[in-house]
């Protein structure tokens, strides 16, 4: 069956998030997944515009900054099953480890959060509330739907051509490496989007894309390649890099 772009989209949001969309029928092989990836900066836009619909309405409430901060990445955590933050927590708890690229990959693998990751859950998540808090304050809704956006466009940045899978299975077995034009086209896009923001989230372009190239290159260093956690931390670290970028 062909991947035509409605069908990556859908394969993309019903991988992703809480959404009711019904999965294609089709094998879920790296065509797909590679597909999927692509489209996946598709859905930030979608999840970045419920998430500043969201502030907007909480806006005509008398609930402090930093409690609408955190009502928004509780929102994002929901609304996309918790992946992503379940892979920050796992890479932090792997790459904090002693041993080899073997021991990395069983501790990410034993589903328990360790002391690396439950640190820096909270420095990630706390800093994203108070961000999102920020730009709510000052009605920058657009800034938001641009920083979730272009946090997705990272995911697309970790599966380029080159990088292995750290895993024969799993979601990193399907999506690692499948990346090659859609890097630029992305890069091009986001590039634009940022363009009538202004200087800094042209700066947040450039910060995510260095971001998920140096870390993508250091996990691969220490767990022989990228696994769907991996994906799932670059994207929360690169959510909170491009909103620290567009309040400086």
């Amino acid at each position: 069956m062909g991947r035509s772009p409605l069908t990556a989209i859908g394969v993309a949001v019903s991988w992703l998030t809480v959404a009711p969309v019904p999965s294609p029928r089709m094998d879920m092989d790296r065509r797909t997944g590679g597909a999927a990836i692509t489209a996946v900066p598709l859905v930030g836009a979608l999840l970045g515009g419920i998430a500043a619909a969201a502030a907007y309405g909480l806006s005509f409430t008398a609930l402090p900054d930093l409690l609408v901060g955190v009502l928004l990445v509780a929102l994002l955590a929901l609304m996309t099953r918790g992946m992503h933050v379940d892979g920050l927590a796992d890479t932090a708890d792997g790459l904090g480890c002693y041993g080899d690229e073997l021991r990395v990959r069983e501790v990410m693998r034993s589903g328990d959060v360790g002391p690396f990751g439950a640190a820096t859950l909270a420095v990630v998540l706390g800093a994203q509330a108070v961000a999102f808090g920020a730009l709510s304050a000052d009605e920058r809704w657009w800034d938001i739907v641009f920083a979730v956006a272009l946090a997705r466009v990272a995911a697309v940045y970790v599966c380029r051509a080159g990088l292995p899978p750290a895993n024969s299975n799993g979601f990193g077995a399907l999506v690692a490496g499948t990346q090659r034009w859609s890097i630029l086209v992305w890069t091009v896009v986001a590039a634009a989007a940022a363009w009538p923001l202004g200087v800094r989230a042209l700066c947040a372009v450039a910060a995510v894309a260095v971001l998920s190239y140096a870390f993508s290159t250091h996990c691969r260093r220490r767990m022989g390649g990228i696994a769907g956690d991996v994906i799932g931390a670059a994207v929360e670290l690169s959510t909170v890099l491009a909103l620290i970028v567009l309040l400086l």
